[in-house]
């Protein structure tokens, strides 16, 4: 013997939500041109600092990279200056790091030569 209870059913009337997306970071185009030119002049003070020309490259990327991390800040023209300084310093201890193993090689080329 087989039941059959139509069980009635009934739906709630359709519910549609209005979805903005939300940019990851706020639109700032002034601050980038400001960003921009505060790199610029504190690059140059690097550079001019600078007597070894084999670090231009390395400071030049550190730049570019302390502007990436700092635009991806609340205050990216007050971080900015202190993230240069941090990879600045960084590249300078990595090309005297390069430096001593470059002379050291060179040394040992020498007297396996010799």
């Amino acid at each position: 013997m087989k039941r059959q209870n139509k069980v009635e059913t009934w739906f709630q009337p359709e519910t549609r939500f209005d979805v903005t997306p939300v940019p990851a970071v706020p639109f700032r185009g002034t601050q980038e041109t400001e960003l921009d030119r505060l790199k610029a002049r504190l690059l140059r003070e690097l550079l001019d600092q600078t007597v070894d020309p084999q670090l231009y490259a390395p400071l030049r990327r550190a730049a570019n990279e302390a502007a990436a991390l700092a635009w991806f800040t609340p205050f990216p023209l007050l971080l900015f200056p202190a993230l240069l300084e941090e990879k600045a310093r960084a590249a300078r201890q990595q090309g005297a790091r390069q430096r001593r193993i470059r002379i050291r090689s060179q040394n040992l080329l020498e007297d396996a030569v010799a």
